[in-house]
């Protein structure tokens, strides 16, 4: 029996209807001449799932919490329940894409069944189709199971022939053999006796802080006023979410990185850093508040003594204060990059192009590992998480359909408004920006600041190129 960590148990003691605690990545793609639809691609989760076995197990309490709960198979496993489809009246929008997008977000997973879902979204406009992975936090750890986008996809066009999976579902353990089975490892192993009193003490302790915050928010709304915000983006959460998409081009990255001795990963975060910014200064938030943002940006590390097939431990949390005050892009830039400069020089920072080598499209189980580990440091006071990924420089397919966009969804963090994902593909860098829908109704400017933002840094690079019309840069539009 394979039981739950605790900071798998943490990730569910957060879990709410306003912080769900799921991530999720949305994929564009072409089928052509290659018959990619929804039933192409129940056949190939059917067929490659077996390599993520937990997508077909469920949690299960045991008997008077003696233990912390295992994962079994689930005997009513249905995959036409978890790969649902869906669309758009033709020819749909990215607009309204990111809409029904934003609403699945929205929604809780359920827990009396394996923690994922996948839809298969038609009507985009050009014929093309799109794939909403959403998998809980809990379920991708990077040790035992990475996120399901990471097997689906070839580096050619024709699928790999696998052997097929003649799967059934080990019965589930009976109540009286789960009891006996804690008994058992409680009295012969002291790690899992602590581990099972830490996990009740940590649950009631989450338990009484949900408690004073409602109470606190009871009497806020008593006394007619609202809580006083950390940030500018720090906010009570609705259940309700945003999703904000842009397509940029990796070359002007490199432009910029070659033009200022930094790298791509600086020139992004200092993209984003005027882009908050410029939408910061829009909104008419004051000068004091601006001075600067602090951001949780999970990095790669490397770790020797991990087997090459486990990416759970190569991330590690790097708080980064983003100078959101600073008027001058070059300046932003190097601020960036000094900020970076120790995690470089500790000698186990990942080069873009290990990561991006990874078997499989990789990003999808990296954005969900970031995430973690800025749940895990939640107590450290940042106002907003930011995953940065380097995916391959090459077309992926799914049943020989080629993707086209990628874009991460992260999940937002209990009184964080805003949660944002890069991750570059093909030649292009993709951001996904995750915004609660209520305090944050005008986000979509800062997707237009992105843009914006790139746009002063590439005038700032000698012989950049001229820039595309807006349209084609970065709102992710069809045309």
């Amino acid at each position: 029996m394979t039981r739950l960590k605790r900071r798998d148990l943490l990730f569910l003691a957060d879990r709410s209807r306003t912080t769900p605690m799921h991530n999720a990545t949305l994929e564009i793609f072409d089928p052509a001449e290659s018959g990619f639809d929804y039933t192409r691609l129940v056949e190939l989760i059917d067929d490659r799932i077996a390599f993520v076995p937990r997508y077909r197990q469920r949690i299960q309490e045991v008997p008077g919490r003696l233990a912390n709960p295992i994962w079994v198979d689930d005997d009513r496993f249905d995959l036409a329940f978890h790969v649902r489809r869906s669309g758009l009246p033709r020819p749909g929008t990215m607009e309204q894409l990111r809409e029904l997008t934003a609403r699945i977000m929205s929604r809780p997973l359920d827990t009396a069944r394996p923690l994922w879902e996948i839809y298969f979204i038609e009507g985009l406009a050009e014929g093309r189709v799109a794939v909403l992975s959403k998998s809980h936090q809990i379920l991708v750890d990077g040790v035992r199971t990475v996120d399901i986008g990471q097997v689906l996809l070839d580096t050619k066009p024709e699928p790999k022939q696998l052997e097929h999976d003649d799967w059934q579902p080990r019965r589930a353990p009976s109540p009286l053999r789960m009891t006996a089975g804690a008994v058992r490892d409680n009295l012969l192993s002291p790690t899992t006796l602590f581990a099972t009193g830490q996990s009740a003490f940590d649950g009631a302790v989450r338990r009484a802080a949900g408690a004073q915050r409602r109470a606190g928010a009871v009497a806020n709304a008593l006394a007619n006023r609202r809580p006083t915000p950390e940030s500018p983006i720090s906010a009570e959460l609705s259940e309700q979410r945003r999703l904000v998409t842009v397509r940029t081009d990796l070359e002007d990255y490199r432009r910029i990185r070659d033009e200022h001795g930094t790298s791509v990963n600086d020139v992004i975060l200092a993209t984003l850093t005027g882009a908050l910014r410029n939408w910061l200064m829009a909104r008419g938030t004051s000068s004091t508040a601006m001075r600067s943002l602090r951001a949780m940006v999970p990095m790669s590390v490397i770790d020797e003594g991990l087997e090459a097939t486990s990416l759970g431990t190569q991330i590690a949390g790097h708080l980064v204060t983003l100078p959101v005050g600073e008027p001058s892009p070059v300046i932003r830039l190097h601020q960036v990059a000094y900020a970076f400069k120790s995690h470089k020089e500790t000698g186990t920072a990942v080069a873009a192009n290990r990561l991006a080598g990874i078997a499989g499209f990789a990003p999808t189980t990296f954005h969900a590992l970031g995430s973690r580990v800025a749940a895990e440091h939640q107590r450290k006071g940042f106002h907003l998480t930011i995953t940065n990924v380097p995916g391959p420089q090459f077309p992926l397919y799914a049943a020989g359909a080629p993707m086209v966009e990628t874009y991460p969804v992260q999940p937002l963090l209990p009184g964080q408004a805003l949660a944002i994902g890069v991750t570059s593909y093909d030649g292009k860098v993709f951001y996904g920006i995750t915004a609660d829908r209520d305090a944050l109704p005008d986000v979509t400017v800062l997707g237009q600041c992105v843009t914006e933002s790139l746009d002063e840094l590439l005038d700032t690079a000698s012989g950049a190129r001229p820039k595309a019309p807006r349209g084609r840069r970065g709102t992710g539009r069809k045309k």
